[in-house]
């Protein structure tokens, strides 16, 4: 009886104890500080050294500014002396300083008329006409009449090409689009295309042998040719709405007819044969489409801060 009452006393002490502890409020566990060394210094500045924003905020705060007559506002980097326009004022893209379209411009190639006079045997007169977009981009179109008459010095026959006309279209890039119209540097492409008739007369052929002379003629025959032309040159305003220009043309055949007497050595708009390389100086008269003033081009950079050592 003595252990039993023992034994009831002792689990009553132990529930006791446990309801005490169960209610007793504890204190948090104590953390354990990390020893700091020069890796744990360093490691937020390395996780943020590539942060983009955070460096250029350091820069604008060290940084002065002014305001443009455009209305934007230019930072001035204090340090390294760069100088960039925010970005995020931009609220819309720039417009184009000059308008859609802005004249209409005819001219009269005399290149081949001038070769003429110095002994020339091909060309005549062409003609060509375009349209100023934004004082950058010009489309085009050509036209002009071609013939040919050529006895080679010792030759034993005459070419010859009655007048004929050709045509060419394409368009022109002004590189200087932004600055003065009355300065225009271009590069253009062409497709020509010309519908033609060639003739060879007074061939002559000597047999030294039978000692007799013949002579004889390709009739006249119908070709057509298409080739391409790439151009660069200048345009230059001399008095009012005159202007010249002057262009160095490469161009090469892109098809032509087939024909059993040969092919033909003079081809109107394009030249003679195995002439790749050519020129053209022209006048011209520009008559404006568009008297509304330009507008002011906004030069815009972007926010490129110099680099930050953190």
């Amino acid at each position: 009886m003595t252990a039993l009452r023992r034994l009831l006393i002792a689990i009553a002490a132990a529930i006791t104890v446990v309801a005490v502890w169960a209610d007793t409020p504890r204190r948090p566990a104590r953390r354990t500080s990390p020893v700091e060394n020069r890796s744990t210094v360093t490691q937020a500045i390395n996780e943020t050294a590539n942060d983009t924003s955070r460096i250029n905020a350091m820069i604008r705060a060290r940084s002065t500014h002014y305001h443009r007559k455009d209305g934007y506002t230019v930072y001035i980097d204090t340090v390294t002396g760069d100088e960039w326009v925010d970005s995020t004022q931009f609220t819309s893209v720039p417009k184009m300083k000059y308008p859609l379209v802005m004249a209409a411009t005819v001219g009269v190639n005399i290149w081949d008329p001038m070769m003429r006079l110095f002994g020339q045997k091909h060309g005549l007169i062409g003609f060509s006409a375009d349209v100023n977009l934004h004082n950058r981009y010009f489309p085009a179109f050509e036209a002009g009449v071609g013939t040919a008459r050529n006895t080679p010095s010792g030759g034993n026959f005459t070419y010859r090409s009655p007048m004929s006309v050709y045509f060419k279209i394409g368009a022109d890039y002004n590189f200087l689009y932004n600055s003065n119209p009355d300065y225009q540097w271009f590069v253009g492409l062409r497709y020509g295309f010309a519908p033609f008739s060639w003739a060879v007369d007074d061939i002559t052929l000597d047999s030294g042998y039978w000692d007799e002379t013949s002579h004889f003629a390709i009739p006249s025959q119908n070709a057509t040719a298409g080739w391409a032309e790439f151009h660069i040159g200048l345009r230059v305003k001399l008095f009012g709405n005159l202007s010249a220009g002057w262009f160095i043309k490469f161009h090469s055949l892109l098809h032509e007819s087939k024909n059993v007497h040969g092919e033909p050595w003079y081809i109107p708009g394009f030249g003679t044969r195995g002439q790749s390389i050519t020129g053209s100086f022209s006048l011209s008269y520009t008559l404006p489409l568009n008297k509304r003033k330009s507008e002011p081009v906004v030069e815009t950079e972007a926010d490129q801060p110099a680099s930050a050592e953190l």
